[in-house]
């Protein structure tokens, strides 16, 4: 579904993606791990449109898209949830999700305000509450809410859980393990690269802007040692 070849990304003078190759199949739930700088969310951004690449190719079923603007890559069926969440503090709980909503590409709406309602029963019990008076928990689960609302086919999740509470980084894992078998494909970026492992199918790890291991998540799971070596941890 989303394939990308020989991407390199510039800020200004240095060079963050170093001709990253990278793929995620429909249905398929893939791992980017990489400690802190090593060009994650950049990777990220220059799928989105929110960074124009220098040079390679970002394909989404086959079709050229580098450099789409970000309304253009949600409307091909993207949905993303950033570093930071980006809900509208402004609006309701309520405005916040149903400005979202949408139909998927085939007309589907699986994803509905009652599904999301029933999925993130802290978020029903606060539908009044603007996006500014809710925790960061809360906030997270909005994001996720938000997204799911466009009926995406490829969701992508960078640090959902950072910063939060345990019971609320346990709760946003079983949502995410929800999603991913509705048949969703998923981009998943987290600290926790046990989480992150236990619910893909195959990760990558990137190093200094490039990708310098990519595997099935089980293989990457029975070499603690080279992770290690790769994530500092």
């Amino acid at each position: 579904m989303l394939l990308v070849r020989d991407l390199n990304t510039y800020y200004g003078d240095s060079h963050i993606l170093r001709g990253v190759d990278a793929e995620i199949p429909a249905g398929t739930s893939v791992g980017l791990l990489g400690r802190n700088g090593m060009g994650k969310t950049t990777l990220i951004r220059s799928v989105m449109g929110y960074v124009r690449p220098a040079s390679g190719e970002v394909r989404v079923d086959g079709r050229t898209v580098t450099g789409w603007p970000p309304e253009k890559m949600a409307r091909l069926g993207i949905g993303y949830v950033p570093e930071g969440r980006g809900i509208f503090p402004n609006l309701s709980v309520r405005e916040n999700l149903v400005m979202s909503e949408r139909a998927g590409l085939d007309g589907r709406r699986a994803w509905t305000f009652e599904r999301i309602m029933a999925t993130f029963p802290r978020l029903a019990e606060r539908l009044s509450h603007g996006g500014q008076q809710l925790s960061g928990g809360e906030q997270q689960m909005l994001s996720i809410g938000r997204a799911l609302m466009t009926n995406p086919r490829l969701l992508i999740l960078d640090e959902a859980t950072e910063g939060l509470a345990p019971l609320i980084v346990a709760e946003i894992w079983r949502v995410i393990a929800e999603i991913r078998s509705t048949g969703i494909a998923t981009l998943i970026v987290d600290r926790d690269w046990r989480k992150v492992l236990a619910h893909t199918d195959r990760a990558v790890v990137m190093e200094k802007g490039r990708i310098v291991l990519a595997d099935e998540s089980a293989a990457l799971l029975a070499q603690p040692q080279v992770l290690a070596e790769r994530l500092g941890v």
